[in-house]
């Protein structure tokens, strides 16, 4: 029996063994908008205020405002790919610094115990978060939500109850502060009269484990998927509730280091220290490449969406603009990297499809094959 076979040399095309330009792996890259739009602000500032601007004085500014922000940030960037909200994020700020200050001054203990007892009660309300999330079965957003304004609550009850005020003062004069403050608040190196504060350390190690952790291992691995699609991740074995819960922990944590950095810098607890910031947090995520629904975006793009924020907050009024731009330039750069991304994946979206004609005509070869196989194994030429 004579079988017509494709031509030699001729096999059905698939897209995924197709070249993809340089050009489209950067664009489809969730830091790339990012690193594009960190540029664009830099180079407008340059423009606006050289002098200043190009001054190690000014570098320093804006890049620790930079590090204030993902100190926290970061651990967002990493909840918001698994799916997930966290709007208390800010008020640890606080909650944190009040809770070790007060064991500190008015209960006693050396103040690194005190930090540590901190930190134990972040790690505790990241988990409860995590918990009722898993368990309710309800938003992210209305749970932490919650969250938030029970922290902000106890947290002015508790201050006012023990000092009178919303502020917890007194921690420079007991013993360990000065080790608290080397570790949180102190200057990392000097150029020229610009100091360069620890702090600028802690968000760069913060980035590059960050980076690490999704890009390299199985946890992130985790992340990905169960903010891509929780119940299938179950399915295929990844420890979804483990995965999830471990993000919140993760991200009043780093609430808990944010709060530190404030109360050595400051040598005070102020409870309404960080209220609000949350939000910070979200639109550096979102111009670092995070979707909102989960399941993309990128550490290093949240860490290059804070040095956006901290440089227009530090630019604007070196530019000598009135300050009340800046919540019209945060708006206008969200708005723009939000729909900038969505029209960058949907295009990747598509163009990693090939054209109709070639779909054609690979469904066309893959027909001949299949028939030209079969008719083989009814002559008995194959097995």
């Amino acid at each position: 029996m004579t079988v017509a076979l494709p031509a030699p040399g001729v096999r059905p095309r698939d897209e995924r063994l197709g070249q993809t330009s340089i050009a489209r792996k950067l664009l489809i890259r969730p830091e790339f908008g990012a690193l594009v739009g960190a540029v664009v602000v830099w180079l407008l500032f340059f423009s606006q205020a050289r002098g200043t601007w190009l001054s190690w004085l000014g570098t320093a500014n804006y890049v620790e405002v930079s590090a204030r922000y993902g100190l926290t940030a970061l651990a967002v960037a990493l909840l918001m790919i698994g799916g997930e909200f966290d709007l208390s994020a800010g008020v640890l700020t606080g909650t944190t610094g009040m809770f070790a200050a007060i064991f500190a001054v008015h209960s006693g203990m050396p103040v690194p115990l005190a930090v540590l007892l901190s930190l134990a009660i972040a790690a505790a309300i990241g988990f409860a978060n995590g918990f009722m999330v898993i368990r309710s079965g309800l938003p992210s957003f209305i749970v932490t939500l919650g969250m938030f304004f029970a922290l902000q609550g106890f947290n002015l009850w508790l201050t006012k109850r023990v000092t009178g005020v919303t502020n917890v003062e007194g921690i420079r004069e007991e013993p360990g502060f000065e080790f608290g403050r080397w570790l949180f608040a102190s200057d990392l190196f000097h150029l020229g009269r610009a100091a360069f504060k620890v702090a600028i350390l802690w968000f760069v190690v913060l980035a590059l484990v960050g980076a690490f952790v999704l890009t390299r291992t199985r946890v992130g691995n985790w992340i990905f998927a169960v903010g891509g699609n929780k119940d299938a991740a179950r399915m295929v074995g990844v420890p979804a509730t483990a995965t999830k819960i471990g993000l919140f922990m993760a991200v009043s944590i780093c609430g808990w280091l944010r709060g530190m950095v404030y109360l050595f810098d400051t040598g005070r607890s102020n409870v309404t220290e960080g209220v609000g910031v949350e939000f910070y947090f979200i639109i550096a995520c979102v111009l670092g490449g995070c979707l909102l629904s989960g399941g993309l975006g990128s550490v290093i793009g949240a860490a290059l969406g804070c040095l956006i924020l901290g440089m227009t907050q530090q630019g604007i009024p070196l530019a000598g603009w009135d300050n009340n731009l800046y919540y019209l330039f945060l708006g206008i750069i969200l708005l723009i990297a939000a729909f900038s991304n969505e029209a960058i994946r949907r295009w990747a979206r598509t163009a990693s499809k090939p054209p109709p004609s070639d779909v054609e005509a690979s469904a066309k070869e893959g027909a001949q094959m299949a028939a030209a196989t079969q008719a083989m194994v009814r002559e008995g030429e194959l097995p």
